[in-house]
Parts: structure tokens; sequence; C-alpha cells
């Protein structure tokens, strides 16, 4: 079997092309893949549809989403929390966005969620109570089960999705430590291809109690172990 083991950053992300659809896990620090966006904004894509809780944090943090969109390298967002909470805190998203130079679908955070679960599941299509009324249920089927209104949500795929897991072993079978979690284990499925970049050195195989294994070899397809120098604040679970 090939190994899923790369020497480094780069070579994971060198063949992501213009206008793929990332998935990128990561929930207010724990679990962002920053060394693998780092490498895919040295790497170039453009035009990309990003999947994430958010468009990236705000001010001069470490690493993440906003890089790229700062870049001007992302062509659309769909994520739970686009806007700024305060005046102080706006991002370039914020005025591209206003602009009409960048395209955001907002989501309810249950909902997007469950849309790659869905995606993953191979499920075509699914109702919610969540957002009937409201401007994320315009333009959507809307039907009504034992009295109450449900809107028709479809689900989220994408070309990849990259993560941080706390260890794996050779076979893909990754660990995430605390809030690391996260989305990681319903992206790895929505995506054709899943890259995670690990806290520590990756393990034989069976060295990783099966009862412990978060998301499974079959779903993850590259590995990089982040070196001692690399980019690890915040992206540990808390």
């Amino acid at each position: 079997m090939k190994s899923k083991v790369y020497e480094s950053f780069d070579a994971a992300v060198a063949d992501i092309a213009d206008g793929s659809t990332i998935m990128f896990s990561g929930f207010a620090g724990p679990g962002t893949p920053r060394n693998l966006i780092a490498a895919l904004l040295a790497q170039g894509a453009s035009g990309l549809t990003v999947i994430s809780n958010t468009p990236g944090s705000w001010g001069d943090g470490p690493i993440d989403l906003k890089a790229l969109i700062d870049a001007g390298r992302v062509r659309r967002v769909v994520a739970a929390f686009t806007a700024a909470t305060h005046p102080s805190m706006r991002r370039a998203f914020d005025e591209l966005y206003e602009a009409g130079e960048i395209e955001a679908e907002l989501v309810p955070q249950g909902t997007l969620a469950e849309r790659i679960r869905a995606g993953g599941a191979g499920i075509g299509a699914f109702y919610t109570p969540t957002g009937v009324g409201t401007e994320t249920a315009e333009g959507k089927e809307v039907r009504s089960f034992e009295g109450r209104d449900y809107v028709l949500e479809l689900p989220l795929r994408a070309d990849y999705a990259m993560l941080r897991a706390h260890r794996a072993d050779e076979m893909g079978n990754l660990q995430y430590v605390h809030t690391q979690r996260n989305f990681g284990p319903i992206m790895a499925r929505a995506a054709r291809t899943t890259l995670a970049e690990l806290d520590g050195p990756v393990a034989a195989a069976g060295e990783i109690d099966p009862n412990q294994v978060h998301t499974p070899g079959i779903f993850v397809d590259r590995m990089v172990v982040v070196p001692a120098d690399g980019i690890q604040e915040g992206a540990r679970g808390g």
C-alpha cells in the first residue's frame, strides 16, 4: 500500500487546483490545520470555495483561513459565522463581501454540521426546522410535518478536507485530543481527498486502540507530521 505519510506540507498540497472546494476543520483555534493552510497559501491555488465554521480570525493571530482570503485566493465561503461582531473587528472578508468580490453563504452551525455529515453519508437532502422563516430559508423548499414547518437542506461535499489531529498510525487512523476533534470526522467523510496534519509522530499499525480511533484510515489520504519548528499555536484541543 502506498504510504499516506508525506515528507512536507508543500508536497501534500502540490496538486490542489484552482477552483477547488476545500473543507477546513477548526473551532475557535483548536483543530485548525494551520500548516496546511500556510502551504496552500504558498502553493498559490485560487478561486477556492472554502467550507468552515468561520472565514478566519480577526487581527494578527496565528495563520488560518483569513490569510487565504486576505490574499484574494477565495471565491466563495460557506460558514456558520461570517460577520464581525464589532466595527473594530472587521476583516478583509467583510470588505470583499460588501464590494461583491467574494460570495458567502451563512448556514446555522448545526445545519452546517449536518449538511457535511449528510455529504459523507450519501444522503441526498434532509429537512430541518432550523432557519424556517428567516433569510437562510429563502428560495428553499419548506414542508410541514405534524404541524411544524421544515426547510429542505442539501448536503455539502468537497474535493479536499484539511484537518488537524493529535496522532495517527501508518494506516491513517486518526485520534484527536479534546475539542480538536470538532468538524474533523465528518469533513473527512465528505471529501474526496483528506489531508491531516499531526501533533506527533506516526505510530505503527495497530498501536492505537481501535476504540480510540476517531476517524478511520479509510477516510484519510495524506498525513504530515508538524515539525518542532512548525506552526503550533492554537491548533491543539483545549
